[in-house]
């Protein structure tokens, strides 16, 4: 079982509580550090498989390039980095970085968010995009596995005076699990973006393997990670 000192917990402890032991250990390391231990997963691998739905799914996918969310882009193979950094924002909210980066032949695409533990939510917010417009609720579960599995909800669009829920006509719902494979060493992520309207968007299933690297402070964190703007309404 992976431990660290209790003066702070990391943003998945928080939400999961007496659940998070239930994790295997090689997950809870990489979901159990905060800003206070000084450490980054980073992690390297290959996507088997990335696809998009219907042709007629590829205008959510387009609009989604603007900000780094999704790409209507699908391949077989395909080398990925994903950097989980952990840093207090200028609210002086725990965050958590999840910047996967895409390398397929002619171009990198981009998936951005960063997440938070909201206290007057009691759950995990992930702000998506470089621009953190779009907040949406996850609820965090532990998979038979020792995996953990996370699932979009509620979505709200902020930005100037605009704030309101985002219809799920136009967006989707996210089902994630990532677990770690003993007999592989590596660790294994699934992903399905659905629509009730439209059916299923975007995915992605892919192996990787996590180094940890050293961060002393936010200056150390590469600034393609951060986030353009932080926005304090969850």
């Amino acid at each position: 079982m992976y431990h660290k000192t209790e003066i702070m917990k990391s943003i998945y402890q928080q939400v999961l509580g007496a659940d998070f032991d239930k994790l295997h250990p090689q997950i809870q390391k990489r979901f159990g550090f905060d800003s206070d231990d000084k450490i980054a997963s980073i992690g390297k691998g290959v996507m088997q498989k990335i696809w998009y739905g219907k042709i007629y799914t590829l205008p959510f996918l387009y609009i989604g390039t603007w900000r780094n969310i999704m790409f209507p882009q699908k391949g077989k193979d395909i080398p990925f980095t994903i950097e989980n950094y952990a840093y207090k924002d200028k609210f002086g909210r725990e965050t958590v970085t999840w910047v996967r980066k895409y390398q397929f032949p002619k171009r990198v695409r981009r998936f951005d968010a960063t997440m938070i533990y909201s206290e007057q939510r009691n759950r995990i917010v992930d702000y998506l995009g470089t621009h953190q417009h779009l907040a949406v609720d996850i609820e965090m579960t532990v998979a038979e596995n020792g995996g953990i599995k996370l699932r979009s909800g509620e979505q709200r669009f902020y930005e100037g005076f605009l704030d309101f829920k985002f219809p799920m006509l136009f967006s989707g719902e996210a089902n994630v699990c990532e677990w770690y494979d003993d007999k592989e060493q590596k660790f294994k992520i699934s992903v399905v973006v659905s629509n009730k309207t439209w059916g299923k968007l975007f995915g992605y299933e892919g192996t990787f393997e996590t180094e940890y690297i050293t961060v002393n402070s936010i200056a150390d964190i590469p600034k393609d990670v951060m986030p353009v703007r932080e926005e304090i309404r969850e």
